[in-house]
């Protein structure tokens, strides 16, 4: 039994499909099934039914599990802390992050790092927060810089480091744009272009105006911030965005009664070694590691 069958099997029964583990390992699909037979044929057990194409879990598998992603973390921890006793800083360091905050709050950090530490070998991932924080507790990924949860995660640890004030806006020719002074309920009146309800900002916003009794009227979501801002800008409804993204496209609304704001941060599995180039970074960005 060696590493690279338990990553493979660990792979298949995340994603429920070979090919797909073989993707995110970069083998192909025979080298992903040759691995897996070969753990099964090491623990004398079948891992996976496959019916059609469907792929489940036996009981074997099941049990197995946990126990296959408790060695890899163990040795990775290892590896993370014999690296720490040279005091170099170097190896892979794998982070996720969203398109946001490697638009609008990563370049400088991450160019400062580079320059500081040029044995890092940074493999950066963008996808939604929700799913980085995910990556974290899997173990795919060592940190994840991200809108923080609005509810606490287990095992996850969070630390603020950009509190991200959030406002009201709609294009200047927007019907709206012209008032003085706005309720909440004058905003169920006209469609929103809101972030898609997974996210955790559209949980902010929700919890909110559902707070008032009001439910918006969502014509369009997504989860990229630069596409709302577009979407409003164009006139297709009001939206919600980070009070640094307005521009001249853009007006914020005055709407009383409310404030909105979420937590841009760090994360990580609280469990795990930090490797010292994930601390070297939470260092960058303001964080301390003890």
């Amino acid at each position: 039994m060696d590493t690279q069958s338990l990553s493979a099997f660990l792979e298949v029964a995340e994603s429920c499909s070979f090919s797909k583990a073989g993707e995110r390992l970069h083998l192909s699909q025979p080298a992903i099934s040759k691995r897996v037979a070969a753990l099964e044929a090491a623990i004398g057990s079948k891992l996976f039914d496959r019916v059609g194409r469907q792929i489940t879990l036996t009981d074997a598998g099941r049990t197995l599990r946990p126990y296959a992603q408790r060695v890899l973390d163990d040795i990775e921890d290892g590896r993370r802390a014999l690296a720490q006793l040279s005091g170099q800083v170097g190896g892979r360091l794998s982070i996720g992050t969203s398109h946001h905050i490697g638009l609008h709050r990563l370049p400088l950090v991450l160019k400062r790092f580079t320059q500081k530490f040029p044995a890092v070998d940074l493999d950066i991932h963008f996808m939604d927060s929700e799913i980085a924080c995910h990556e974290v507790l899997s173990g795919r990924l060592e940190l994840g810089i991200v809108t923080l949860p609005t509810d606490p995660i287990a095992h996850l640890e969070t630390r603020l480091v950009w509190p991200d004030p959030l406002a009201v806006v709609a294009s200047p020719e927007h019907p709206l744009a012209a008032r003085k002074r706005l309720r909440l309920s004058d905003l169920a009146d006209y469609p929103a272009v809101l972030p898609d309800e997974a996210t955790y900002t559209q949980r902010i916003i929700k919890a909110a105006l559902q707070a008032q009794g009001l439910q918006p009227r969502v014509r369009l979501a997504t989860n990229y911030m630069e596409t709302l801002k577009m979407l409003a800008a164009i006139g297709l409804g009001w939206s919600v965005l980070p009070r640094s993204m307005i521009d001249a496209t853009l007006v914020a609304l005055p709407v009383v009664g409310i404030t909105l704001q979420r937590e841009l941060g760090a994360v990580w599995h609280e469990r795990r070694t930090l490797s010292a180039a994930a601390r070297a970074l939470l260092k960058g960005i303001g964080i301390k590691q003890t």
